[in-house]
This record gives structure tokens, C-alpha cells and sequence, in this order.
């Protein structure tokens, strides 16, 4: 699984060469804090002549032709406003909506007058990186699960029965819960895979450093990429998939998928291919983003290698990750940001020029970004847009197209220009 470090230093000249009209992004309260306190105030694939894939747990499908960055142009088109929006899911042709205050609205695809499905503000303090941070239905939507900060500040999943009615608030069921020592790196990221199993990405802890050196530690959640199934098992709240990398026991917990992860804050499967893409926020340096094909296991077993590493670069002497697995590209803080947000690859149909391209943002640096990789080198990479500032995280519809979501209220759809 591990893979050697680039001969160059993974594409940081790339992002330098960008456009210099990148904002820096306004006031507002940031989820995914780069630094060790908080942050700042504040569809199927074309054609191809490409080898067949076979997604994590999931059925062959073709990846698209090679994307033409240099061809792409894009406009940001306003599909709603609301209040610290931190997330939003596409089901059934309906967009739901995650605020950071503890609300999830629905709002129509064609438009409308959001409405309130869930109200949970009683159960979360918003703040920092605490709240309501994402939310994912089950493949066959009877389920919406949640991932929020209680109010002590701990990490929690819960469980929704849904219906034609909406979400059903009497069938609340606690799924997992996390201890949080501290008030930030919570992660909080979730997401159904191909395999149709949930994921969740925890961060460190928090503080700064790692100082509880959770990114190595086997006995933890913290700092991991998890993968249950969210039905219950027994007695248990969730069942731990057999073909999990530590599913038999041992020193190590049998949820986790990959470890060494330092606040990914976002993560995503490829559609087409079923590779992991990551964004992994940075300590004070450096920001990655990483990427597990699918046929080196998407993650399975994967050792990111914080807090031995900041991306690529030795961090705590006293932590050893010698498999680490490195960034396929990373950059420097600084005029491009500090604090990655992860995204997609983009497998919609209105934007051919872009297809396959991984689409991400950073909270500090506005605008929307994609990059090309071949294997684990990048080679292609371009600043969309300059705009929206707080990106804090990006969804998809049905058709793959791609949407933006801002924390300072507005979510957008890229559409060609």
C-alpha cells in the first residue's frame, strides 16, 4: 500500500502557478481549521477507450477519457441561500441541506421555498468546528444518518427512519459516538460508498499537533477513516463489515478503514472508478490531498502518515509511519489558502471538458479548483473560479453535476459558461 515519495514535491509549483485573483475569504466561522485552534473568525460516464474498473465493493464501470483542463470554462449559477450551510445531498431529485446551526431544510431541484425536515438544535452548540457537520441517506433512502457535535463537544451519528412525510424525528437511534478531547479537528464527514457501506472521517482530536498521538494510535477512532454498517449488530449499535482490514480484533478497533489522518474534513468515492480522493487539512504548513485507486484497495488498510507526516514532510520525530501513503499533491500556506476542502471527481455530462477531474476548494482562499492526476502524479491542474469565498464543502445530483457550498449562506451549481 505504500507508495514512495514524488520526485518532485508533489505539485506545490502548480498551485503557485494558478491565478493570482484568488480572494482571500471573508469573515465567518470555520469548520475545517487548518491551524491547531480555531479557525479564522468568521450518472454514467461517456465513452472510452479506458481499461474497466471495478469500484471498492461495487460493480465494473468505465472511466471517463482524460479531462482538458485548458478547455474548461465555468460559471457559479445560485441554487438557494441559507444560514451557514455545511453540507448537501441530492435524493430522489431533492436537495437537502445541512446548517451548521443544527437545521436540514429541503429545497426542490427546479427551486422553491426551502423547508425544515429536521430541527436539532437542542442536541448540538454551533460554533468553530462543532455542530451540524454532514449528513448522508442510506442507498435505499428509508434512512437519513447525521453527523454532528453534541453538546459536550462529542462526536455522534444518528439514525432517521424517512418516509413520502419526510424524516421521522421518534426514530431517533443513537448509531456511534466518539469522545472529543478537544474542541476542534472533529472531522465529521460521512458518506454511503459504492459498496453501500457508511464511511466517517474523524480527525486527531484536536488541539494542535497531535499531542494525544491519535493519528498512529490503533485503540482510537481519532485521526481514522471508519466503515460499519449502520444496522445493528446484536446488542451493538452497528455491525463491523468481515471484510474490514482489522476486522478479526486484535490491538486495533475493527471499524477503521485507514488511519493517519490528521481532520478529513471531506472525502469522496469516484463515481466511474471507485477511487478515494481525501482532503486532509494541513497542522501550520501544508494542505494534501490524497487519492487510493480502487485497485490498491481504496483505502483499505491505508496509513496516511499523520502525525509522523504533514503531507510529505516529517512532522513528530517520535511517531513512526514508515508505509505511509503520500499525498498525490499538496501545497504550502499562504495566497492558496489553509485549509483544503475536499471534493469530487466530476463525472457529470454539462461540462465534457472536465470529466474526471478532481474538483476541491480551501475555507481561506476563495474559489473553486481541479486537478488531473495520472496515478500519483498530477498532471494538469487549474483555479476555476474565483469565487464563492468559505468553501466548506461540494455535492453532486443524480447526473453528477457538481455543487459548491459556501458557509457564508449561498450554494452554487458549476455550470459551463
Amino acid at each position: 500500500m505504500a507508495r514512495a515519495f514524488p520526485a518532485t514535491v508533489v505539485a506545490l509549483l502548480l498551485l503557485a502557478a494558478c491565478s493570482s485573483s484568488e480572494g482571500t475569504a471573508g469573515s465567518g466561522t470555520s469548520l475545517p481549521a487548518a491551524t491547531g485552534t480555531t479557525a479564522p473568525p468568521g450518472s454514467p460516464a461517456p465513452e472510452s477507450d479506458a481499461a474497466t474498473t471495478t469500484p471498492a465493493g461495487g460493480t465494473p464501470s468505465s472511466a471517463s477519457a482524460a479531462p482538458d483542463l485548458g478547455n474548461v470554462a465555468v460559471r457559479l449559477t445560485e441554487i438557494g441561500s441559507f444560514d451557514q450551510p455545511v453540507a448537501i445531498v441530492d435524493q430522489d431529485g431533492v436537495f437537502y441541506v445541512a446548517e451548521q446551526a443544527g437545521r436540514v431544510l429541503a429545497v426542490d431541484a427546479d427551486g422553491g421555498t426551502p423547508r425544515e425536515v429536521l430541527d436539532m438544535t437542542d442536541r448540538t452548540t454551533a460554533g468553530g468546528e462543532q455542530g451540524l457537520l454532514d449528513l448522508a441517506f442510506s442507498p435505499d433512502g428509508g434512512h437519513l444518518y447525521v453527523s454532528y457535535t453534541n453538546n459536550d463537544g462529542d462526536s455522534r451519528i444518528d439514525e432517521y427512519a424517512t418516509s413520502a412525510d419526510g424524516v421521522d424525528t421518534s426514530t431517533r437511534r443513537e448509531v456511534l459516538a466518539i469522545k472529543q478531547p478537544f474542541a476542534n479537528h472533529n472531522g465529521g464527514g460521512i458518506l454511503f460508498g459504492p459498496d453501500g457501506l457508511l464511511y466517517a472521517g474523524y480527525g486527531d482530536g484536536g488541539s494542535a499537533g497531535d499531542p494525544k498521538r491519535n493519528g498512529q494510535k490503533p485503540t482510537t477512532l481519532l485521526s481514522k477513516l471508519l466503515r460499519i454498517d449502520p444496522a445493528p449488530d446484536g446488542n451493538a449499535a452497528y455491525t463491523i463489515p468481515p471484510d474490514n482490514p482489522y476486522a478479526s480484533g486484535g490491538d486495533t478497533r475493527p471499524e477503521i478503514w485507514s488511519t493517519g489522518l490528521r481532520n478529513p474534513w471531506r472525502f469522496s468515492f469516484d463515481a466511474a472508478t471507485g477511487d478515494l480522493w481525501i482532503g486532509d487539512v494541513g497542522q501550520n504548513a501544508i494542505e494534501e490531498i490524497d487519492h487510493v485507486p480502487a485497485a490498491d484497495g481504496a483505502g483499505k488498510g491505508t496509513n496516511f502518515g499523520w502525525s509522523a507526516y504533514e503531507g510529505s514532510a516529517r512532522y513528530n520525530d517520535d511517531q513512526d509511519a514508515p508505509d505511509s501513503w503520500m499525498p498525490v499533491f499538496e501545497y504550502q500556506h499562504g495566497a492558496d489558502g489553509c485549509s483544503v476542502t475536499g471534493g469530487f471527481v466530476y463525472r457529470g455530462q454539462a461540462i465534457p471538458a472536465l470529466q474526471g477531474a478532481y474538483v476541491y476548494g480551501d475555507y481561506c482562499a476563495a474559489g473553486v479548483r481541479a486537478l488531473v492526476a495520472d496515478g500519483d502524479e498530477v498532471t494538469d491542474h487549474a483555479v476555476l473560479s474565483d469565487q464563492p469565498g468559505q468553501v466548506v464543502s461540494f455535492g453532486t445530483d443524480a447526473k453528477g453535476e457538481l455543487y459548491v457550498v459556501s458557509l457564508g449562506g449561498s450554494i452554487y451549481r458549476l455550470d459551463p459558461a
